[in-house]
């Protein structure tokens, strides 16, 4: 577990600049919900926070629990989204791109240098370092790992209160047996990504106009305390803020 700096962080400080960005986003895999990312600028003279892991190599107590400490003890942190509709129309990595440069550049300050999980990203457009398996080794990604899980799970939550049919509350959006049989009986909502099999497979969909996917995140997003809530209404956007042209053909990594 990666509870001290790493020896790429220590590297990047001496010859970057103290202040590093953690990045990373979770949300990429499930059926509904937006994807979200977090970016998080820790203190580079204190200790790195025990017990700090990948998000999902801890239960969701842990992570609470350590989301808290970390917000208490960053310097910095911004929240970026993107919606289920920015997801359909521009694919699910392009989308992770772009809630990944919403969260940088809603930082309060300016990092030195961007650490990001997984491969490198050509069309982010901001200078940074890409390691594979990050959240497992670097506790500034590992950090921006838990707070972005959690809030994506508060989320979530939240919209299962409207939507009780598809155990979100437990499932988070994944395809599991629940949400499966969720959709077989109820179709599918404005919070379903409809590019998504088996989403895009079932005869029961539904068109539901784009205004109602807004009305119900934003009433979710009133469970959601600050930083969060504001950076999630970038998922209320009626259409998405980059057209699919701005991306040029990458494969995912």
């Amino acid at each position: 577990m990666p509870r001290r700096w790493s020896a790429l962080e220590q590297e990047l400080r001496v010859s970057r600049g103290p202040l590093l960005a953690g990045v990373d986003e979770v949300g990429r895999g499930p059926l509904a919900g937006p994807v979200v990312a977090c970016a998080v600028v820790m203190p580079p003279e204190s200790r790195a926070i025990r017990g700090v892991d990948d998000s999902k190599a801890l239960d969701g107590p842990e992570r609470e629990k350590l989301a808290k400490r970390i917000r208490e003890r960053a310097l910095a942190i911004g929240i970026g989204a993107a919606s289920v509709r920015e997801i359909d129309r521009i694919n699910i990595y392009h989308a992770a791109v772009l809630a990944i440069r919403r969260a940088i550049t809603r930082l309060p300050v300016m990092p030195h240098h961007v650490l990001i999980d997984g491969n490198p990203i050509r069309t982010l457009g901001i200078e940074h370092t890409a390691v594979v398996g990050g959240d497992a080794c670097c506790h500034s990604i590992a950090c921006a790992s838990i707070v972005a899980k959690v809030t994506r799970d508060r989320l979530m939550r939240a919209l299962a209160r409207r939507h009780p049919h598809y155990r979100w509350e437990t499932n988070v959006g994944y395809g599991t047996a629940e949400h499966h049989a969720g959709l077989a009986s109820h179709g599918i909502t404005a919070h379903h990504r409809r590019s998504f099999t088996p989403v895009a497979q079932l005869n029961l969909a539904l068109e539901v106009a784009p205004p109602a996917e807004a009305q119900a995140l934003a009433d979710a997003l009133q469970d959601i305390l600050a930083p969060e809530s504001a950076a999630l209404r970038d998922v209320l956007a009626p259409e998405p803020t980059l057209q699919p042209d701005v991306f040029p053909p990458e494969s995912n990594p």
